[in-house]
Order: structure tokens, then sequence, then C-alpha cells
């Protein structure tokens, strides 16, 4: 049997929503050794999303074993492996008994909207009895500007504390739970540092800055869970994790492959492909096309408040004593996923690769227009009751130009951010970074440039919320010396190898789509 060598690499962690993925790289970022799982998903009713969190935690472990046998099968000793990192779907809310260290109810997942009477609840607290802050009640509208003054973010289904607030409410066991001081709460980030890191016994209970963001409870501009807020939706900071920042050692994972491994970097996964899309100065943004898909406008040490639709959240913190980026947000909760309903509901596609096949084959959608608002619509919108919508068809329509259609509502949903992001900033985008499984497809970009009326820039590696992990981690470990400029972020320095694909308007050839 061959000597295996010693290497010095980084392990990148990816809980996505549908799937999780464990990559190895090297410190050039190239690939030595990864696995990627899909776990279960649950829609119970209509507008409901449910995941297991020990199933995603099983995902998460099985990724990481069967990588390092592939490391080893590379060559490599396991040891190579120096320091991992994680990223997350972000809003997606787990509860936990502190007693048992098991979950007390299904995890409710982002895009799920089960929620809507919880937010016209607090709708409605907000209106008539208000908010207070700092010993001043505020009502009515500027109980709403207050609130967003202190989160960013409008109350919505979207949100950690609206999930959370249900789960009390409708599961006997939470409610209990959380009347005894029995439940942990956090984002997925959380709970798999928590496991990890050994659970019941000595597990941690943190959240990093930029999931902590996502929840309604965070002050952002103290960056400290807010009293205000606590007592306004109803909730204690007992059952709330320790809050850090996006890049430090937080602990060693407590057994398997990596026991004794440090763990170095956290970020919600839309923020990670912000920094890996080295969109690190003022005025640069990134949209990422996943399961939904998520435009992020860095607006550097200032908070923007958004008047047309958008949230402010954190975009990282690089380290504990750093000061935090800002940015703001266009998230669109159907992207990817509308994809996988032609192909798993209405079976027009064997798989979503054929989509843009099938879409390139006729030069227009024959004016059918599809509004993917299968969980309502999100930014600039923020309307919990849309449904979705595929109207103009006629006996001329054919599975094409509803591909077609979908990849457009893509863009449509796309330009209506990007056109408030240029209200709020100030600025007029003139090309968008691009990255996510759904932009593999040289049809949807070459839309997505027609319909915004700028260049998309795709890099040859289309999944860059890795390159956050791999990166805020490579700073916390002595071992690794090729950051010659002192105080500078790996990630400024990094450049792939790989030049991008660059997509100009008139690309998909259809005229009509560039018209504004």
């Amino acid at each position: 049997m061959a000597t295996l060598k010693q290497g010095e690499f980084v392990g990148s962690l990816d809980c996505g929503t549908t799937s999780t993925r464990f990559i190895i790289f090297d410190k050039y970022a190239d690939i030595v050794a990864q696995k990627q799982l899909e776990f279960p998903q649950y829609y119970p009713e209509p507008g409901w999303h449910e995941q297991n969190a020990d199933e995603i935690m099983d995902s998460c472990n099985t990724c990481i074993e069967e990588a390092m046998v592939a490391l080893e099968a590379a060559g490599y000793t396991k040891d190579s492996v120096k320091v991992i990192g994680i990223t997350n779907q972000r809003e997606t809310a787990v509860a936990w008994s502190r007693k048992t260290g098991k979950p007390l109810c299904p995890a409710i997942v982002w895009d799920d909207s089960r929620t809507k009477n919880v937010v016209a609840h607090y709708e409605h607290k907000l209106a008539d009895t208000g908010i207070e802050v700092n010993g001043e009640v505020k009502k009515g509208e500027e109980g709403i500007k207050a609130l967003r003054h202190l989160t960013g973010l409008p109350i919505s289904t979207y949100f950690s504390a609206i999930k959370l607030r249900w789960m009390i409410q409708h599961h006997d066991n939470v409610r209990k739970a959380f009347e005894e001081d029995d439940v942990l709460f956090g984002t997925v980030e959380s709970w798999i540092v928590y496991r990890l890191t050994g659970g019941l016994e000595g597990g941690l209970h943190i959240t990093e800055i930029t999931n902590a963001s996502r929840t309604l409870l965070l002050n952002i501009h103290t960056l400290q869970w807010d009293s205000s807020l606590l007592k306004f939706f109803d909730l204690k900071d007992s059952i709330l994790p320790k809050i850090v920042s996006s890049s430090e050692v937080y602990g060693k994972i407590s057994s398997g492959a990596l026991k004794g491994v440090p763990i170095g970097g956290l970020i919600g996964d839309q923020q990670g492909a912000l920094v890996g899309n080295k969109c690190l100065k003022e005025g640069e943004a990134k949209c990422t096309y996943g399961t939904g898909a998520f435009l992020l406008f860095n607006t550097g040490a200032d908070i923007v408040e958004s008047a047309h639709g958008l949230l402010s959240t954190i975009a990282y913190q690089d380290g504990p004593n750093a000061k935090p980026m800002y940015a703001l947000e266009g998230s669109i909760a159907v992207a990817g996923s509308a994809i996988k309903w032609l192909r798993d509901s209405m079976y027009l596609v064997s798989s979503a690769a054929e989509v843009n096949t099938l879409a390139a084959s006729v030069p227009n959608t024959g004016g059918v227009y599809f509004v993917t608002a299968f969980s309502g619509l999100l930014a600039p919108y923020w309307d919990p009751g849309a449904a979705g919508l595929l109207i103009g068809l006629s006996s001329y329509t054919t599975p094409a130009h509803i591909a077609r259609a979908t990849l457009e509502a893509n863009a449509f949903q796309t330009r209506a951010i990007l056109e408030s992001m240029k209200l709020d900033s100030k600025t007029d985008l003139k090309h968008l970074k691009v990255d996510g499984g759904m932009t593999n497809g040289d049809m949807v970009m070459s839309i997505l440039a027609d319909i915004g009326g700028f260049e998309v820039i795709r890099p040859e590696m289309r999944e860059y919320v890795f390159h956050f992990t791999s990166c805020s981690t490579f700073r916390n470990v002595v071992w690794l010396t090729i950051v010659p400029l002192v105080g500078l972020p790996l990630w400024a320095l990094l450049s792939w190898r790989a030049p991008p694909s660059v997509f100009t308007v008139g690309t998909s050839a259809n005229p009509r789509l560039s018209q504004k």
C-alpha cells in the first residue's frame, strides 16, 4: 500500500436547502475531495416546507465521512484537513431540547409560508400596541420604521422569530419546553455546530452574525439581541445562542473523521457567496440562483435603510473585534425550485438541464408569462398572499414556451430588485456577478442579461458559497502563510484560474427582452 501524503487543506461544509456538500480545498482553492447528498423535504400542507433536523445532521456527517474516505483515496492522510468552515441555508428555524439535545419539532424552512397569521398578529400589535424602544412606545407607521431601523427587516413569514412563535403556539412540547426554559433555538449553522462540538456533551450553542441578522431579534447597530425586540415578539434571551463573528475559531469537532479539527468560519450562504464573488467594495453586487435567488449589494460600513422594499442586512464580520460590513438584499423565494416544479410536478422535463435546451428551442415565450409566487412574493413586494400565475396560454403554447417563461420569470424578478437597489443606492449597476446551480445554463444567463439590461458575469466555479468558508478559515490557522500583506483578508487575494463567462444584452436572440 502506498504511503499517504501529508497535506494542508481546508474543509468547507455547506448545508443548503435541499442538499449538503463537504468539499476539501487546497491552498489554491482547487478541490481535492468532495461529497454531496440530498436530504428529505417535507410538504405536509400547501405552503408548508419542513425538514428533519436529525436528517440534516445525518447528511452532514455522511458527507464529511465519505469525503474523508475520498481524501485518502486521493493519496492524503485524514489529518491533512486542518480546519473547516460552515455555511448554511438561512432563516430556517430549529428548536431543540436543552435536556435531551433532540429536536422538539420539524424545522421550518425559510420559504415556508404557514406563518401568515402570526405575521398578521404582530403587524396588528405594531399598529395598536406598538414597540417600546428606549422607553418610548412607537405605534403605526412609526412602529414599522422603528422595527425596520433596529433589524433592517419587515415582519414577514421569511424570518426566524416568526417561525419560532408558530412552533411555540402549535407544538405542545415546544410550548412546554419554552415555559420550562428547556428550548435551545437557532438557525441551521447553530444546530450543526452544537452537534459537531458534542451536543449534550459540551456542544456549543452559538450563532454567526449574518445568520442572527435574519431572525428579527438582532439589533444590527449594536450587534446584540435586542430586549425591545424580544419583548415585542414575546420571547426570552435564555433560549438564544451566543452571537459570534464570521471568522474566528469557535471550537473543535468532537468525534468522527475530523475529531479535534477546529471550526474556524461560519456564514449564511448568501453572504458567503457575496464574499466568494469578491464583492468586497461598496457598490459591488452578486446574485446567487439556487432554490431561490438572492441579490446582495455591498454598502460597506454603513447601513442603508431601504425605502423601496429591500432588506438591510449584515454582509460579514471579519473577526470578533472587527467592524461589520453591511449590504442591501433582495430575496426571491422561487428560482431553481420553479425548474424543479416543471420536472417533478408538471413532468415537462426529465432533468433540470433540459429546461435550458427546451427554452432555447423557441425565440420567445409566445405571449406566456409566469409569476412563480409559490409561497408569496418577497422583495420588493412583500406579499405573502400572492399565488403563482401562468397566463397568456393559447393553443399555440408548447412546453418550450412555458420553459422559457419560467426562465424569464427569474430575470423579471431580478430586474425588479435591481431597480429598487438603484433607487436606494443611487448606483446604476453595469454588471452583475452570479453563481449557484441555476447559472449552469447559458440560456437562462442570456435571458437575464437581456431583461436586466446589464452584463452578467458567471465564474467557472459556480458554487461560490464554498469559497467564503474556505477563505475565512484560512485566516485562523498559523500554518498558512500565503497572505503577504498584514491584515489583508485572504479572499481579497484569491484569483481563479479560469476566466468567467460574460453574457451581454442581446445574446438570447430575443430583442424584445432588452427594451426598457
